[in-house]
């Protein structure tokens, strides 16, 4: 474990496995009196405490699992939360919707600080089915599962064993023979694991698509829209893909011609999309990784470099390889404490230093929720907005890349790959959005059908300038390696439509750092109860993601990435 695992990074102020007195105090709750709208606004407000009390318990204890999957103690605790807790809490969560919507004084509320969770959880009490709790739980089931398939997965690497996650690191190689055959090696690794993730695919997809139709719904796609309160429809979606492949994939396609042309080769493969050019990872151990980014946020803003120092300090971060350790990189919101967890499993790499920035952007947007004093409720917790921070700050630190590339044209090199992951960032969720659509739309799929979507989309977007010749079953199946589709469904686009936004903050930045940098500190502490478009608008940006914004936003990356040839 990191030498700060010994620090209590959050707070068990609660008791999850004494179930009698957790549902003594959910049943306290439930039963007290309301006789004014005063009484509601603070029936409300200790609900909102508990919950945070139950919550960060909760988020601690699958951090702890995350941290280790193959820990059986740290397992058991995760799945008692997610086999006894999880289940009264839904129960319970229910009953509360129904007692503040039954309530005649829910209708006083000041509209402007409750209309978006009065509105959220009218969608819940709706959608709520008894029967589905069970299946919530065996989803959940599923999930971990996953994880740990993924957390155990090795590959034999130069006469060792190493995660998963280390041989990932070896696609930044310059020496396009390593690249290769780091790129097989994980190929093979899922492969290995495909008939179990088809199993698990199978089920989930099968369960989903029960609770959809037990609450009155065609399909689990639609049934997510609504539960998603997403303030754009399906349509728009498909429009969104449609604007990609017309507007983006063309610049994605001459992006891969000058990386082609760079790196002096006949056919563009798989194992040459990476940040390839640059020679080896950009720092070797955990330590430099921090100190690096500690002095990137210094140089951007005090306050970013004051929370990342407070979080270092705090056991708040898990940046190290183990094996064992589950795949991916998250933040976790500690909302009892107002705290943060970052959680990573890179090993070096330029995208283990781009993760690290990522999800400090997600910190800092909640370090300055907190402040605000609104907490961070479940509500609120809207993908579009968010990601609009963590991909806003990895442009914010652009021009900050020379701390880990000292050499003028190592580091021309890292910016052209950042910028080349906001195109990937436009083009991939799209494809995985589509992905998800067809997949809950047509739930009686067979294995291969699946494959064989995926494959197609592949081609279509994210491998559209790329030789996959031979590779095609290797390709096919490997969103068995993308941990959104088991445990996060539908979050997605979420990603390509906030990038958007954070494209439009790096134009203001290239004119003025200064007004850049507050408007996304103005953005990220906004009040999160506004529409989307209001948040964005309080960055300085548009929520837009039209053929109009596509245009405007291919031409200027690609301006820039001219810029640094």
């Amino acid at each position: 474990m990191s030498e700060l695992s010994s620090i209590k990074y959050y707070s068990d102020a609660i008791n999850l496995k004494d179930l009698e007195a957790l549902e003594a105090r959910l049943q306290q709750m439930l039963q007290q009196e309301i006789k004014s709208v005063a009484d509601l606004e603070e029936w409300l407000e200790g609900e909102r405490k508990l919950r945070e009390e139950i919550e960060e318990a909760m988020y601690g204890h699958q951090i702890d699992f995350y941290r280790d999957t193959t820990d059986a103690v740290m397992r058991d605790i995760f799945l008692h939360d997610q086999t006894a807790v999880q289940p009264m809490l839904i129960k319970y969560l229910a009953e509360f919707d129904k007692k503040l919507l039954d309530s005649s004084f829910h209708e006083q509320l000041d509209d402007k600080k409750y209309g978006l969770m009065l509105k959220v959880r009218r969608t819940k009490a709706e959608l709520f089915r008894e029967e589905n709790i069970p299946l919530t739980v065996r989803e959940q089931e599923l999930v971990t599962k996953y994880n740990e398939i993924m957390g155990s997965l090795s590959i034999e690497w130069d006469g060792e064993t190493k995660p998963y996650s280390f041989v990932e690191g070896q696609l930044d190689s310059p020496d396009q023979v390593i690249r290769e055959r780091a790129w097989r090696a994980l190929a093979a690794a899922r492969l290995r694991v495909k008939p179990q993730m088809d199993e698990l695919m199978n089920e989930l997809v099968s369960l989903r698509h029960k609770m959809a139709v037990n609450a009155g719904f065609d399909n689990y796609r639609d049934y997510m829209f609504t539960m998603k309160n997403r303030e754009y429809s399906i349509q728009d979606c498909y429009d969104f893909h449609d604007s990609v492949e017309k507007h983006v994939i063309p610049a994605w396609d001459r992006l891969a011609g000058i990386m082609q042309t760079s790196l002096g080769i006949a056919s563009y493969r798989p194992w040459d999309k990476g940040p390839c050019l640059m020679q080896g990872a950009p720092f070797q151990t955990v330590t430099e990784l921090m100190d690096g980014v500690d002095q990137m946020l210094g140089m951007t803003d005090p306050y970013f470099q004051e929370r990342f120092r407070h979080m270092r300090e705090n056991a708040l971060l898990d940046l190290e390889v183990r094996q064992g350790k589950a795949p991916g990189g998250f933040l976790e919101f500690l909302p009892a404490t107002q705290n943060a967890f970052i959680f990573c499993n890179f090993s070096p790499s330029f995208f283990a230093l781009i993760a690290l920035i990522h999800e400090m952007g997600h910190a800092v947007n909640a370090y300055l929720q907190y402040e605000a004093g609104e907490g961070i409720q479940e509500h609120q917790l809207r993908a579009e907005v968010a990601e609009l921070y963590s991909h806003g700050l990895e442009l914010l630190l652009l021009d900050k890349l020379h701390i880990f590339y000292t050499d003028d044209k190592e580091c021309r090199n890292a910016q052209r790959e950042e910028l080349s992951r906001a195109f990937t960032m436009l083009i991939g969720p799209v494809a995985g959005d589509l992905f998800q659509h067809w997949l809950y739309t047509n739930p009686d799929h067979t294995p291969e059908e699946r494959d064989e979507k995926y494959l197609e989309l592949e081609k279509r977007f994210t491998y559209h300038p790329v030789d996959i010749t031979g590779l095609e079953s290797e390709v096919a199946s490997r969103w068995t390696g993308v941990t959104h589709y088991f445990g996060y469904p539908f979050y997605n686009i979420e990603y390509s439509m906030s990038m958007v936004g954070a494209l439009q903050l790096l134009q203001i930045y290239r004119e003025d750092p200064a007004r850049a940098t507050s408007l996304y500190k103005q953005g990220a502490g906004a009040d999160p109860n506004q529409s989307i478009a209001d948040i964005y608008r309080d960055t300085g940006i548009e929520f837009d993601f039209t053929d109009r914004c596509l245009v405007k936003t291919s031409k200027f990356v690609m301006g820039l990435i001219n810029e640094l040839q």
